[in-house]
């Protein structure tokens, strides 16, 4: 059995000449079709935080209320998020090869995109200034981004974090976001694309979930933050029907009795694990805030995945179903592992990526998800880069609960646990109807609850809280009939 690293220098030895016919894995199932299109018009700033969303920050710890001052103090206490901090930009960035050197980038981008956040909520314009500076100093110089197949991961995680610090600076005087926008275009999407189509020249069951999940963050971070409709849809289509391992149903293969689902790098170890339940929430709210409900995709798949995994790393068990990894290069090598439990790797590690999934389903949208709450509820208050460590701990620009936490939705009827059933509607026995109420945002108004059109219309028996703020024209069987209620707003 080869080392991961082994695999991926076998795998990069390939090329980029093809594109791996491989099964992904036991349980793959075939593609969907293109999502529909949600509404023409971007939200501004609209990955993982509204203007709404900053409004309710700035209010709530303005006012010193309980975990929004918490998850404040926890920012502030971050070096990082100094107005004073400096940037370091280079012109190269090497990851996993001689030269290494992609904590410089990880350290500036957590610094700008901590300096942008308390200058959202303070107001504080030395902080908005630092953030700008950093943006500016690294699209003024970086040119090149290298490696062994980890360049991949570093295109990935870097790139969906700078576009989301640059998103909150958008329009801030002296940010030259035309320039910026260049270089997440020539550099970290053209990688990030290219990994999703080619995987590096392996067989697309070869990298695991995360691989492709950082991929997806970077594709549709990138399109937001360009007002790229095509790069959004690509990220989507792939998230839903893609051939690697991060497409929704390879990474969550089996669904599982009590509500689970069996994410597939709960097999491998738990730090990968870990960082997939974060990519997935990542996704997830970049996707809602612009009108696309992939939280409640195929019945809510990913809260299945991410309470299996939040079980196993609260310490209690969990079915397993044997799944066997295919994995090589096409033309060079190939093998396979079966992977037949839960792996006890790093069990019980602490990352910054809980709090956004637990208030969309539990707050948001009146779910129920108890070991995912469980989880918050132990990591809380979230910190951020730096604060987990140089390696993994940067992989996620946290501080959930300051910009996540929000109060529960007020649904009038309960509303059921997504099924175990793969299906987007309820059995045709199933006659319930239910009603629900808009919940209130800390400025008093309706929270829009996410995705537009088409899309929301197919986001399963799961989603009933969710039509609350679109307006319900018949819940019945499962199925959701929605009209629109004007231009979406932010939540």
């Amino acid at each position: 059995m080869m080392s991961r690293r082994s695999v991926l220098r076998v795998a990069g030895a390939a090329g980029a000449a093809g594109i791996g016919a491989a099964a992904v894995g036991a349980g793959a199932v075939p593609a969907l079709a293109a999502p529909a299109k949600a509404g023409a018009a971007f939200v501004h700033p609209g990955m993982l935080h509204t203007q709404a969303d900053f409004d309710r920050m700035a209010a709530k710890v303005k006012a010193g209320v309980g975990l929004w001052k918490e998850g404040y103090a926890k920012l502030a206490a971050n070096p990082r998020g100094a107005s004073t901090w400096k940037p370091n930009p280079l012109a190269t960035v090497i990851r996993g090869a001689d030269g290494d050197n992609i904590a410089t980038l990880a350290f500036d981008n957590a610094a700008a995109y901590q300096n942008a956040l308390r200058w959202k909520v303070t107001g504080d314009t030395a902080h908005a200034d630092a953030a700008r500076d950093i943006l500016n100093a690294w699209s003024a110089k970086m040119t090149t981004l290298d490696g062994s197949g980890d360049r991949f991961i570093a295109a990935g995680l870097q790139g969906y974090q700078f576009a989301n610090a640059a998103e909150i600076m958008r329009d801030y005087d002296g940010f030259d976001l035309a320039r910026f926008k260049k270089m997440m275009l020539n550099i970290f999407y053209p990688m990030s694309s290219s990994f999703l189509a080619k995987h590096n020249g392996a067989y697309d069951s070869n990298y695991w979930s995360s691989w492709d999940l950082l991929s997806v963050a970077c594709v549709l971070s990138v399109g937001i933050l360009c007002d790229d409709r095509a790069k959004v849809d690509e990220a989507v289509t792939y998230f839903k029907s893609g051939k690697g391992m991060g497409s929704i149903k390879n990474a969550i293969p089996y669904l599982l009795p009590g509500g689970l689902g069996q994410l597939v790098e709960v097999g491998r170890d738990q730090g990968h694990a870990l960082l997939s339940v974060g990519l997935l929430g990542t996704i997830c709210e970049m996707a809602w805030n612009q009108g696309i409900d992939l939280y409640g995709y195929d019945d809510s798949r990913v809260l299945k995945g991410v309470e299996y995994a939040a079980k196993w790393n609260l310490g209690h068990d969990v079915p397993f179903t044997s799944w066997t990894w295919n994995y090589g290069a096409p033309g060079v090598w190939s093998g396979s592992q079966t992977l037949t439990a839960a792996s006890e790797s790093g069990r019980g590690g602490v990352r910054p990526i809980w709090e956004g999934l637990y208030n969309h389903y539990v707050n948001r949208r009146g779910l129920d998800a108890p070991h995912v709450s469980a989880m918050a509820a132990k990591v809380r208050p979230e910190g951020g880069g730096g604060d987990y460590g140089t390696g993994g701990g940067l992989d996620h620009l946290g501080f959930g609960t300051l910009t996540f936490t929000r109060d529960k939705a007020i649904v009038s009827a309960t509303t059921p646990t997504p099924s175990a059933s793969t299906s987007g509607t309820a059995s045709s026995s199933d006659t319930s109807t239910a009603t629900a109420t808009p919940a209130a945002d800390a400025s008093g108004g309706a929270q829009p609850q996410g995705g537009q059109g088409e899309d929301l219309a197919a986001t399963g028996a799961g989603g009933i809280a969710a039509a609350a703020a679109t307006g319900v024209l018949a819940i019945a069987g499962g199925f959701i009939a929605l009209r629109r209620r004007g231009t979406r707003g932010s939540s």
